[in-house]
């Protein structure tokens, strides 16, 4: 068993009250976000190119939603298991879940701005008419003249990738996240108050349905906004690779924010080493290693099924520049976090820890844009070999390099990071008054 802690938890107002040290944290982490988004604005307006701000916006939408998601996951994990360590961290995931109720907006206010428009998108990328500017599908009869064969293929999922159907659901998801992870953070916030035990009772008890919905909704999420992307295209484990990108980039923000909360002055003694390398565990484990299980699994039935509308899907990920965004994640993504986060001591130390979540973070990005950005070529069917089709398209670029993504980054990772941080100053930064929070401040690894 580790040594015993040297330090005594400090459980004072200062240390685990929100106050204005946070509140202005969180004003300015909010100002930053906003001018991004402004400079954004005003950079799209200049590219004059729909289509390309329309993907930028879902991809960075996407991500920041996968931070909520992985947030609220760990909530109900820690509830659902009874796990006593991460009732010390457990507050800190609430707030960032209740980022669910707001970040819903993103998708769709945009959503039912292209479909009440109806408008005839024209130029590079655009399919048609309203959400066709970013789904192909949502325009069957611009799709079918482009691609025959596509076309027919999508005709067949008419009743289940069609406008009306696709905004119902859309509106279910956001419903669901937002109206499930608010009422799980007003529950713990009201146990700050009560102390009732039995709220505890209460949240464990939701969290197994609320477990199996998130699961569903996640996943169908997953192949609506993103699958349908190149809707001829399947794959079965697209909603487990999904739920990685959750893991990955969702613990890495909740240590990040333990870190800097206790920079700030907050949880001092509260969060251990011991904490710290659980955290690193479940980066590890989720967003590591189980990531790279499933993404090998899924690449590999692919390749060995060897059925062209399923193949051409990592075709046109390893084309041009694409093969090296494929390279980089295959590294980044799994073997350096791998080796870096392995050993006990690299997890327990705030400064490798947070250098490791910021990498996983960064990949976790890159994930979603490697998902969301590349385009099946369109006369892709036309060539023989591999390689003629790799000699014909190596000039793909990736669009990396438009400063758009990442001023788009900036702007939604400001709003979520400074609603989590207001969020935290209007109250306790830790479940105080939890029944088993002494278990928690104990905790020790074996």
């Amino acid at each position: 068993m580790s040594a015993q802690h040297s330090t005594v938890a400090d459980l004072s107002d200062q240390s685990v009250m929100g106050d204005q040290r946070l509140a202005r944290f969180g004003r300015s982490t909010l100002t930053i976000g906003a001018i991004a988004l402004a400079v954004a604005a005003v950079v799209a307006w200049r590219q004059q190119d729909a289509h390309g701000f329309a993907m930028i916006w879902l991809q960075n939408a996407i991500f920041v939603l996968t931070l909520g998601l992985g947030a609220f996951f760990f909530t109900l994990l820690q509830h659902a298991t009874g796990a006593s360590w991460g009732i010390a961290v457990r507050r800190i995931a609430e707030a960032q879940a209740a980022n669910l109720q707001w970040i819903g907006l993103l998708f769709l206010v945009p959503m039912f701005w292209l479909l009440a428009t109806d408008r005839n998108w024209e130029g590079a990328g655009a399919h048609g008419h309203g959400l066709a500017l970013i789904w192909p599908w949502a325009d069957l009869a611009h799709l079918t003249a482009e691609a025959p064969a596509e076309g027919a293929l999508v005709a067949a999922k008419s009743s289940y990738l069609n406008p009306q159907f696709f905004m119902i659901r859309a509106c279910f998801y956001c419903a669901f996240w937002a109206i499930a992870a608010g009422w799980f953070f007003r529950t713990s916030r009201k146990q700050d108050h009560t102390g009732d035990p039995v709220l505890s009772k209460h949240m464990r008890m939701a969290s197994f349905p609320t477990l199996i919905l998130f699961a569903l909704t996640s996943t169908f999420a997953a192949v609506d906004w993103i699958m349908s992307l190149s809707p001829a295209w399947f794959s079965t484990m697209f909603g487990v690779y999904f739920f990685c990108g959750i893991c990955a980039g969702g613990f890495s923000v909740i240590a990040l924010a333990a870190i800097r909360l206790q920079r700030l002055g907050y949880l001092r003694g509260v969060l251990t080493d011991e904490h710290y390398q659980d955290l690193g565990k479940f980066i590890w484990a989720f967003g590591v290693v189980f990531w790279a299980y499933i993404a090998f699994s899924q690449y590999m039935l692919i390749w060995y099924g060897n059925l062209p509308e399923e193949t051409v899907w990592f075709i046109a990920r390893q084309i041009g520049d694409w093969s090296l965004v494929s390279i980089a994640l295959i590294v980044g993504h799994f073997f350096i976090p791998f080796i870096f986060l392995l050993s006990r001591w690299m997890k327990r130390r705030k400064l490798t820890l947070g250098i490791g979540a910021v990498w996983m973070l960064a990949f976790a990005w890159l994930d979603i844009y490697w998902l969301v950005m590349p385009v099946i070529p369109a006369d892709v069917a036309t060539y023989l070999t591999y390689d003629r089709l790799a000699q014909a398209y190596h000039a793909t670029s990736t669009g990396l390099g438009n400063p758009l993504n990442y001023l788009m980054f900036a702007g939604f990772i400001g709003l979520y990071i400074g609603s989590s941080a207001l969020r935290l100053s209007g109250g306790a930064v830790l479940c105080k008054r939890d029944p088993r929070l002494a278990e928690s401040l104990g905790f020790e690894n074996i």
